[in-house]
């Protein structure tokens, strides 16, 4: 279950000199099954904004330099290493799984010989941020004695629930308890148990190798080590976040809430940014969206990866916009649909029920209406009419379209790649082009117009006369 919604974000600067760099490692725990998702693609693969939830996890993680990274999961492992390849990051198994002491065991052999600190994360809780790992390593992190072995991150949902429950003096653990296993006054305490920790790579295997299981799960849990090295005499200490950083998904229903959770957070960010939004609610960015200041963006927009505004642009209701870039006071929609690879210049128009794709516009170009343009170059201040469509495929390959500066499209025209319409020309309206048009010339590909007088009329009387028969 997820923690009820909250104020998210809060990024909890350092304040506190902080003591010499350690070496950073981090375990992601991504071995659950994931049966409620009821999904042949792996948990934690599936995207918040557009963006696998496990990768949002890694790139927070970048900011801090790790040396190492293990991902622990239990199937699919085609599926984790294809997505994290780029990342460096090490696959290993758990099988059988058998706890979360068990699956954090299993990183062992991927981080042999590595002597620093260790941050044990979660898969399926993507949206910690990289501050809040930064706390969590610099609060384990000392020269002296009272430095602690182990450092959990804590939170206070509105409703603790079945959270497991940690018992705290100040900032220092007393007793870290699972929920089953809670005395009533026990219960009674809010502050809860995310899961994540940083140790030292010194002092983790050692606890690990003495967790036990006798549990009525028969597994070995990961929070066990607290009560151990608590037990050894030694200081674990708590730092707490809010709650919605760590929320976590077990099934679409929560994915669509951390979705909304996301969005929420970034449509406030894009306001302090100096973006308008006149409906916030339906506005969906991706987890790449950039979009300067003084861009509006009006309601039942959707933005894929790799979109990037400049300043004074507008974007119209009902556009969809992927891989586009877009430059400073452009017109775009209502209804609009741009494709990867589309780039606008300065004061470009693309207008209602228009397509682009591998489309580039020079400044002051335009799209107005109802038309398709893939795999083009269009010049600067050159217009398109309503219902030109390039034709770049064939079937087999793909051909590309030029447009001149200043040229004229006339409506309901075909351009049939490869083709280049040169500067200044004009292609009449309802033509098919399929040559090269030289700059400045007329391109008219229409059969003549005939016209018979009276002709409707007799048609008409023709008509009727069969009706009555």
């Amino acid at each position: 279950m997820l923690p009820k919604a909250s104020p998210i974000w809060q990024q909890h600067p350092v304040t506190s000199p902080r003591p010499k760099t350690r070496p950073l490692a981090a375990i992601i725990l991504a071995a659950g099954q994931g049966t409620r998702m009821k999904s042949a693609l792996h948990k934690v693969l599936h995207p918040i904004a557009g963006k696998p939830m496990v990768l949002h996890l890694l790139d927070s993680l970048a900011s801090l330099s790790p040396q190492q990274q293990v991902v622990v999961v239990g199937s699919a492992r085609e599926q984790v290493e294809a997505a994290v390849a780029s990342h460096g990051v090490a696959v290993a198994v758990q099988s059988p799984q058998l706890g979360t002491g068990h699956a954090v065991l299993q990183a062992k052999d991927a981080l042999a010989g590595f002597d620093g600190d260790i941050l044990i994360l979660y898969g399926d809780a993507p949206l910690v941020t990289a501050a809040t790992m930064k706390r969590l390593q610099s609060a384990l992190t000392g020269d002296t004695a009272a430095a602690p072995a182990a450092v959990v991150l804590g939170f206070r949902p509105a409703d603790p629930g079945a959270y497991g429950r940690i018992i705290a003096a100040g900032d220092t653990i007393v007793k870290m308890v699972e929920f089953k296993d809670t005395t009533p006054a026990e219960r009674a305490e809010t502050l809860c148990n995310s899961g994540l920790m940083a140790v030292r790579a010194a002092d983790l295997w050692p606890l690990l190798a003495r967790v036990g299981n006798a549990n009525a799960a028969g597994e070995y849990y990961l929070p066990d080590i607290i009560g151990l090295l608590i037990a050894d005499g030694r200081t674990a200490r708590i730092i707490e976040t809010a709650a919605d950083e760590v929320a976590g998904v077990n099934s679409r229903a929560e994915l669509a809430a951390l979705e909304a959770q996301w969005q929420s957070h970034r449509r406030t960010a894009a306001m302090a940014a100096g973006v308008t939004l006149i409906d916030p609610s339906s506005v969906f960015f991706a987890h790449d969206t950039e979009i300067a200041q003084d861009v509006t963006i009006e309601p039942f927009t959707v933005f894929g990866p790799g979109v990037t505004i400049a300043s004074g642009t507008t974007i119209r209701a009902h556009s969809h916009i992927e891989g586009a870039i877009i430059g400073e006071n452009c017109d775009v929609g209502p209804f609009a649909r741009l494709r990867p690879g589309t780039i606008l210049g300065a004061g470009a128009k693309i207008g209602n029920f228009v397509e682009t794709k591998k489309a580039v516009f020079g400044p002051g170009a335009k799209a107005n209406h109802l038309s398709y343009i893939g795999d083009a170059s269009v010049g600067a201040r050159a217009n398109i009419g309503a219902g030109t469509i390039t034709c770049n495929y064939d079937g087999f390959f793909k051909y590309r379209t030029v447009i001149g500066d200043g040229a004229f499209i006339g409506s309901n025209s075909a351009l049939v790649a490869p083709v280049s319409i040169g500067a200044g020309a004009i292609v009449a309206a309802g033509s098919t082009i399929t040559a090269d048009v030289e700059p400045d010339a007329l391109a008219l590909v229409r059969p003549p117009q005939t016209s018979k007088s009276g002709w409707a009329t007799r048609f008409r009387a023709a008509s009727l006369a069969r009706k009555k028969a």
